[in-house]
């Protein structure tokens, strides 16, 4: 793995990535974290004059393709659209480690699979200097069992085109992390595809407490024709209750791509209505906020003349921030009212100020005149 900071000569990172990848072609190095600002699987194919410029440009190729998928991931489409035209050397300052995860060179070629992470920080940065909103908080891991309904009767684990789309979609780091059952024997011997289909809870548990996800989701699918796939899903999951069914069509590329489709647009509605439910916690916790600064007080008012009472309190009313004005108590030398202000304390004070009104406080009781 490579541990790079800033990329201002290309034969540096050339060398760097040299070291990175053991074993000569088709190698593999370490794995990058699982978060979200790791984006793997990031292919390219480049040609050029020979295989060391064909790969640096490749790796430039892998950064810009890499962020452009992490924005799509973390922020909106008017965001990514902000943000789509900035070129490599400004993401090449963003990235901090590179590996491979595959790679093939010819002699003017280099062909590889990429996995990239990005600092957190300087991201983040970024997406608030163009003023982006963006979610970088991930769900609780889901555990989606693919069911395939073919010709030949319900598959699980082999010969299923659904399993192998949701395992496409390499969505272990995204907002909504997705998990596959591996299909290991300790899978085959824990569930079959006739006891997903089921619902089997006992053996649903026992695959949700073997990857640790927070939720197990059974995902049907079957063909509605040469190119099209119904499917569906229910159930509950880290993001809310999920129900989808509906039939997805492709226009080249057969059942296979019919089923990608599918699978890419189930993780989209998830993943949306897990950015919208971290919207709803963001607003809410700044209505708390706010009426946590709100300031409400109980105060007297001392007048000596009615007309002076009505000029009084038409200042208070009229003041910047107040936001009530109740009357407990009235006699000739003076009132007592409940005061309501959606400003803390200190702002409150000063707003009145501006009103030539003093708020103050002496022998434990809060009073307000005029000066």
């Amino acid at each position: 793995m490579i541990h790079a900071r800033r990329f201002g000569l290309a034969l540096a990172v050339l060398a760097l990535l040299c070291l990175s990848t053991p074993g000569g072609h088709g190698g593999r190095a370490l794995a990058a974290d699982k978060d979200v600002f790791t984006v793997s699987g990031i292919k390219v194919d480049v040609r050029d004059k020979d295989a060391a410029t064909a790969k640096v440009k490749a790796i430039q190729q892998a950064q810009v393709k890499a962020f452009h998928k992490l924005l799509r991931r973390i922020a909106s489409e008017e965001a990514w659209g902000r943000l789509k035209s900035i070129g490599p050397r400004a993401i090449g300052r963003m990235m901090s480690s590179l590996s491979v995860q595959e790679e093939h060179t010819g002699p003017r070629r280099y062909i590889g699979k990429l996995t990239i992470r990005f600092m957190p920080r300087r991201v983040r940065a970024a997406l608030r200097k163009a003023g982006a909103g963006f979610v970088t908080r991930q769900a609780h891991k889901v555990l989606v069992v693919p069911v395939w309904k073919g010709p030949e009767g319900p598959v699980l684990f082999k010969d299923n085109p659904w399993r192998k789309a949701w395992e496409k979609l390499d969505a272990a780091n995204a907002l909504v992390p997705v998990l596959i059952p591996v299909g290991d024997l300790t899978d085959t011997q824990t569930i079959s595809a006739e006891d997903a289909l089921a619902g089997d809870k006992v053996k649903l548990e026992a695959l949700k407490m073997r990857y640790d996800t927070q939720g197990v989701l059974v995902a049907i699918a079957e063909p509605a024709g040469d190119n099209s796939v119904h499917a569906v899903m229910t159930g509950s999951s880290p993001v809310g209750r999920i129900g989808f069914d509906k039939t997805y069509i492709s226009t080249d590329g057969g059942i296979a791509a019919a089923a990608e489709q599918a699978a890419r647009r189930f993780h989209a509605v998830m993943t949306y209505k897990w950015k919208k439910k971290i919207a709803a916690e963001r607003a809410a916790r700044a209505a708390r906020s706010a009426a946590a600064a709100a300031t409400r007080l109980v105060v007297n008012v001392p007048f000596h003349s009615l007309r002076e009472w009505q000029s009084l309190r038409a200042r208070i009313r009229t003041t910047p921030g107040v936001s009530g004005v109740d009357v407990s108590t009235l006699s000739g030398q003076g009132a007592v009212i409940s005061l309501a202000s959606r400003l803390p304390l200190t702002q409150l004070q000063m707003a009145l100020q501006r009103s030539r009104l003093v708020l103050q406080q002496a022998n434990g009781r809060w009073y307000l005149q005029p000066f």
